[in-house]
């Protein structure tokens, strides 16, 4: 019995810190989605923790992963974050090793692709904006089922097609490009906070120091005057 509750714990802790940003396909579902997905968002990653993600893909996609750490707390030193990407058979396809990066690569197989943040700080957790997704470009034939001579391709439509499909995923980079420069902003905001605390505090307990300070002398000075009002008068 001890055994299996355990077990239990140990799948259920798994589940609780793993996270999909889809739900599952069956295997008749599979091929009905194909779309450019973007996720961004900030997790906390706790001390010497790891967070994974799982984000479905075709094949001949385009996987891109940024990510920035914002800041620190409790007693960080390290600024550096492991990312690795796995493919849905379990190989590594990228990883890097530092506070900020941006990582790409083509989808060959179609699943889940793992992402994981892992943090090197055993005391201290970090904050970490992520920004991934997938994009397709190009074009993909559909199948269907149609009697001969009822679809006439029309070219100048296709090539209609083609120009706002390219302007599209040009727009979509300019946005890739714009929301990395925001993870930017945002921690240049946090730095200025720390900063502005850090000024204040120490302010307040030089402040205090020197009122402490100044009492204490003033009260030395005191009994260096005193004198004993209890002796015998001239």
């Amino acid at each position: 019995m001890l055994f299996i509750t355990a077990l239990l714990l140990a799948l259920i802790s798994q589940s609780v810190w793993s996270r999909k940003s889809e739900p599952s396909l069956h295997e008749s579902d599979v091929g009905l989605f194909r779309g450019s997905d973007k996720y961004d968002f900030a997790v906390e990653v706790a001390a010497a923790g790891e967070e994974c993600f799982w984000h479905f893909a075709h094949q001949s996609g385009s996987f891109y992963l940024s990510y920035l750490v914002q800041w620190m707390t409790g007693i960080a030193i390290d600024h550096r974050l492991f990312v690795t990407v796995n493919s849905p058979q379990g190989d590594l396809m990228v990883s890097e090793n530092a506070p900020v990066g941006q990582m790409n690569f083509q989808t060959e197989v179609t699943g889940f692709y793992r992402m994981c943040l892992r943090n090197h700080n055993h005391f201290g957790a970090i904050r970490v904006f992520v920004n991934f997704g997938v994009i397709y470009e190009g074009f993909e034939e559909t199948k269907m089922e149609t009697e001969e001579g009822e679809i006439v391709l029309n070219n100048t439509l296709a090539g209609i097609e083609e120009s706002v499909q390219k302007l599209q995923n040009q727009i979509f980079h300019m946005w890739r490009h714009y929301n990395f420069a925001r993870m930017r902003k945002g921690k240049d905001h946090y730095l200025l906070q720390s900063i502005f605390n850090y000024v204040t505090w120490w302010s307040a307990t030089q402040s205090l120091v020197i009122i402490v300070s100044g009492y204490l002398q003033l009260f030395a000075i005191k009994r260096l005057f005193k004198t004993n009002s209890g002796g015998p008068r001239c």
